[in-house]
Order: structure tokens, then C-alpha cells, then sequence
């Protein structure tokens, strides 16, 4: 019996409850939803990029729902102030004193709804908190809740009234995904729900059960943590990220932050395939939703994931 098997065996299927619970919601993506997964055990954060009524804030609001987190929804508009996100100091006049009013992003699950419908002086606010787990303000630094897993939502940059979020704050999520459209069969169950359901999918999102609580989710990521990488694995990962900058067809290479990135989200893909330690099919599974908003800030997600999957493709597993 493996460490994993011996030591985390009832929370790996708890993974797969999961999985399970967030599908009934969300049908037709379970490949997505274990992307999600993926993610929190990386202790990253997610970014969803896709058309109006995908289901992205219903995937956000089950999550936050089956682990048992606090969560806070924010709309992000073209008005919308750094203030109005993390917080204010109000004047008490009773004791002469500012007090800090918390704002929203003092949670352990945010949706940043919409994020690219802001301004980017609104979006970078968040820059620290994804990376430091902290915001700093009036001069003092004040730290954000264990865990702190931020999913914005984002419309195509095609679309009016969008603010493209610069390189900076893209590298600043572990994963980009699309839902994309639901297969015919759930397409179906959609359809057939509207004459029993009273307030739609994200009433069910809401009445969806804890099925982990924060410290088996910690133990969780710590054991991703763990799993272990062969060096020839790293050669393969190095391989990989060297293509992406020597290869003048492509906009901008993969920095040390992907990488990291690239091997964290493996390790946890691992995980949740019952191991503790990593294979190439790992790498490769993880490669597209990890690598391609980091190879270019501009064009469509469809040409991104292409050239990653091109990189797949040019690099052997095995150095020769």
C-alpha cells in the first residue's frame, strides 16, 4: 500500500464525492469540474473564460457549497473602486478613531464575477491577495482567510465594455478553462428541470452539502505537495517550458512562476488518480489549462490551447 493509499484514501474519494455532488449542478463537465479540483489541491487560483450563461457563477457557488467554505460574490463593473473590494477605514466619531470596515475579499472563496468588465486599477487590487495571501492598506498589511481561493469570470475580450487583464495579473492564476456548450443528453435534463425547478440551477448550488471541511482540504493539498517527481520527469517539464521560450512563433514564454505552476497542478492531478508520485500523462493533462493564457496575453483562448497542445506535440517524452 502507497502513502497516498494508506494515508488519504477516504479523502481521495471524498474528491470523487465531490466531483460527483458539483456534476448534478453542472451537467455534461466532469472534465472541468476535476480540473477545479485540481486547482484548490494546487493552492492556485482559476480564471474561466466564456460566453454569458455557461454556468460559471453556479460552478463557483457549488464549490463553494461542497467544501464547506465562506464565500463572497463580487460583480465587477467599470465603476466599481479598489475601496469597494477590499475595504475602507470609516471615522468613529463616538471614539476619535478610524475603524476598518472589511470588504469582500476577506473570504476564503471569491468570485471575482466578470473581472475584465473593470478597470485595471480595480484589477489590480487583487494582485496581492492571489499572491500573498494579504492586502495592504492604510499603510498596513492585513492578512486574508486560510484558504483564500479566488475563481473570476471573465466575457471574451471580443466582447463591449471589456478591460483585458495585462500579463501580470494572468500569471497570477494557476488554470484557465472554458465550460463550453453542454452536450446534447444535459442539454436535455436542462430543459426538462424548467417545469419542476422553482428557482434554477443555482438554487440547487445552494443546497448542495459540505462534503470536506477546511482541515481535510488542507491535508489534501499538503499531500499534493508531496507527491513525488523523478528527474527525468523534471527534464521533461524543462523540456517543455524551454520550447515555449526558444520557439520564435510564440508571443512569450513560460516563466519560472509557470513552471512552478506546470508541476504543482501535475502533482494534484496525481493525487486525485490515487498516486503519489507523478507520470508524464500528469504533465500532459494539466499542460493546456496551466500553459496557454501564460504564452500569450492576446487572441482567442481556441489559438492559445492550439499552440500548447503544439508543444505537446514537439516535445518527447523521453530525451533522445
Amino acid at each position: 500500500m502507497n502513502i497516498v493509499e494508506r494515508e488519504t484514501r477516504v479523502n481521495v474519494n471524498l474528491l470523487e464525492q465531490i466531483e460527483a455532488s458539483v456534476s448534478e449542478v453542472l451537467l455534461g463537465k466532469q472534465a472541468k469540474i476535476k480540473l477545479v479540483i485540481c486547482c484548490l489541491l494546487a493552492r492556485g487560483h482559476l480564471l474561466i473564460e466564456d460566453l454569458p450563461g455557461m454556468g460559471k457563477t453556479t460552478l463557483a457557488q457549488a464549490f463553494a457549497e461542497v467544501l464547506g467554505l465562506a464565500y463572497n460574490r463580487v460583480q465587477f463593473t467599470s465603476d466599481l473602486l479598489p475601496a469597494d473590494l477590499l475595504g475602507v477605514s470609516i471615522f468613529n466619531r463616538q471614539e476619535s478613531s478610524f475603524s476598518f470596515q472589511q470588504g469582500p475579499i476577506f473570504t476564503q472563496l471569491l468570485l471575482a464575477d466578470e473581472i475584465n468588465r473593470t478597470t485595471p486599477k480595480t484589477q489590480s487590487a487583487l494582485l496581492e491577495a492571489m499572491e500573498e495571501q494579504q492586502v495592504s492598506i492604510d499603510g498596513k498589511t492585513r492578512p486574508l482567510p486560510e484558504p483564500f481561493f479566488v475563481i473570476a469570470t471573465q466575457n471574451p475580450s471580443s466582447h463591449s465594455g471589456t478591460y483585458p487583464l495585462p500579463e501580470s495579473q494572468l500569471d497570477r492564476f494557476l488554470m484557465r478553462i472554458e465550460l463550453g456548450y453542454p452536450n446534447a443528453a444535459a442539454e436535455r435534463i436542462i430543459l426538462q428541470r424548467l417545469g419542476t425547478a422553482t428557482k434554477g440551477h443555482r438554487a440547487r448550488a445552494n443546497k448542495l452539502s459540505a462534503i470536506i471541511n477546511v482541515e481535510q482540504l488542507e491535508t489534501l493539498q499538503y499531500q499534493a505537495s508531496q507527491v513525488s517527481v523523478s528527474d527525468a520527469l523534471l527534464d521533461y517539464v524543462q523540456r517543455l517550458i524551454s520550447y515555449s521560450r526558444d520557439n520564435e512563433s510564440i508571443g512569450c514564454g513560460i516563466s519560472p512562476r509557470g513552471s512552478l505552476a506546470l508541476l504543482s497542478a501535475a502533482k494534484a492531478w496525481a493525487l486525485i488518480e490515487h498516486r503519489d508520485y507523478l507520470l508524464p500523462e500528469d504533465i500532459q493533462q494539466v499542460f493546456p489549462a496551466v500553459i496557454a493564457h501564460r504564452i500569450s496575453a492576446t487572441g482567442a483562448v481556441k489559438a492559445q490551447e492550439a499552440v500548447a497542445d503544439h508543444i505537446l506535440t514537439q516535445v518527447d517524452v523521453i530525451y533522445s
